[in-house]
Order: C-alpha cells, then structure tokens, then sequence
C-alpha cells in the first residue's frame, strides 16, 4: 500500500449523541486505480476509524443504497472511481435530507411519499389465478419499462432544488413511479393516483430544472415522467371542466 498514490478523503461526521453540529474529518486512504468511493470508505472503516458510519449494500449499483454528495454531486459511492478524483475528495451525506448519524440520513419522508402513489399494480378487474397471467405486448411494455429501472437511490432528491425549498413536494422518483404504474396497460390505478400526484405538493410544484435526470445512475429520466405527468393532468383538467362529455 505505501507505494501506491495517496489521497485525503474528507468526511463530515455527525454523532447526535455527543456533537452539537456536524464536523469534517480527513484520512489519508491509499488510490488503488480499480477503486470507487465506497471502497476508500470500507478502508477507513475496517482500517482507521471503526465508527464511521455509511449506507451500502451490493456494490453493484443495483440497490441504491450508497448515495452520498461526493464532491458536492449526488452520486453512488459504487460508482465513484477515486481516480477520476483529484488527491481531494470530500464525502457528505445526501442534501435535504436530515442527517442520522455521519453519512447515513433518514428517509422516512421519501418513503412516506413513495407509499403514497400505490406504486404497484392495481388490477383493472380481479380474476383467479387459474386465469393466468395478465399479458401484454413488447409494445405496452415499452411504454413504461425505463422507469421500471429506479432503484430508490434518492439521488434525484437531493439534485432537486424544490425539494430543498419546499419539503412537501412529492418529489421526481415518486411521481416518475407512479407514472410507471399508470402507464401500464394492466393497471387501473391511475385515478387513486392522480389524487396525489396532481395535487399542488405533486408535479405542479416541478420547475423543471431537470438535475434530477442529469445525477440518476440508471438513466430513469424523472423530470421527462414528470413533464409527461403534467401534460395528462392537464387533458385530465380540460376534459373534466370544459369538455365533460368526453369523460367516460
């Protein structure tokens, strides 16, 4: 290890049981070239420090467990190479969110969101599992399988400006999800969802700054389900108050 490139990684601390405020910290962890973020913090845990806490889990991208602001941008401490890095790295955790100790945050209020817009199926009429399945074609599932790809990583969150200044928002992965669910072609749960996601607090409260599409790992594109959230809701709008007929 000592021949290898050093680099200060800093990290903001936070103990709520014995700091009045969150505090920096640097270590001087080795730049092994195949390394990301998350492994230099593995090496200040199992090596430096034992009381450094973070969130993590695959270390594959997959489980959206790693998000942290690496350098001032949200990103996945899986997919943060080190040598992309300059020979200073600092480590917070997620913006917006309240800390819970050192990088882990509390989530409560983005799972709370997340529940509201039911985002799983609602069957459009109930049948037996002799049944079978319920189909569709390559087609239909074209129509929503990009935000299929989510996984929960609130990157986009602590992208979003309006989520920093109005907490309420619901927020681009809530109601990109449950553009998901109404989207497809087996579902009739778009008019329970509507109720929430058409509200003030909902897409409206959107500007359209897009940071969330640009830091999302997986290419979901939130601000694009939002924008396309806001164009039904506002057909649903037109039909409903002009056009009443048209309803069926």
């Amino acid at each position: 290890m000592s021949e290898e490139r050093q680099i200060q990684l800093e990290v903001l601390r936070y103990n709520p049981e014995t700091d009045l405020e969150p505090r920096y910290q640097t270590y001087t962890v080795p730049c092994v070239n195949e390394w990301v973020v998350l492994d230099a913090l593995n090496y200040v845990k199992e090596n430096l420090d034992p009381t450094l806490s973070f969130r993590w889990s695959c270390h594959m991208a997959v489980c959206g467990s790693c998000g942290y602001m690496i350098n001032g941008e949200p990103k996945l401490g899986c997919k943060a190479f080190i040598h992309e890095y300059g020979d200073h790295i600092r480590v917070e955790p997620l913006a917006h969110f309240p800390i819970e100790r050192d990088l882990v945050t509390v989530v409560e209020d983005f799972i709370t969101k997340f529940a509201s817009v039911k985002p799983y199926l609602i069957p459009k009429e109930e049948k037996p599992i002799s049944a079978g399945e319920y189909k569709q074609t390559p087609a239909q599932l074209m129509k929503f399988k990009q935000y299929t790809l989510c996984i929960n990583c609130m990157l986009c969150y602590a992208a979003c400006p309006q989520y920093g200044l109005v907490p309420e928002f619901l927020g681009p992965a809530a109601i990109s999800m449950a553009h998901r669910y109404n989207q497809d072609s087996r579902d009739g749960g778009r008019d329970q969802r509507q109720e929430v996601i058409a509200s003030h607090e909902g897409v409206w409260e959107c500007s359209f700054v897009g940071a969330c599409s640009e830091v999302c790992p997986k290419h979901v594109d939130p601000a694009g389900a939002l924008q396309q959230v806001k164009v039904a809701s506002t057909i649903d709008w037109y039909q409903e108050h002009l056009m009443p007929w048209s309803k069926k």
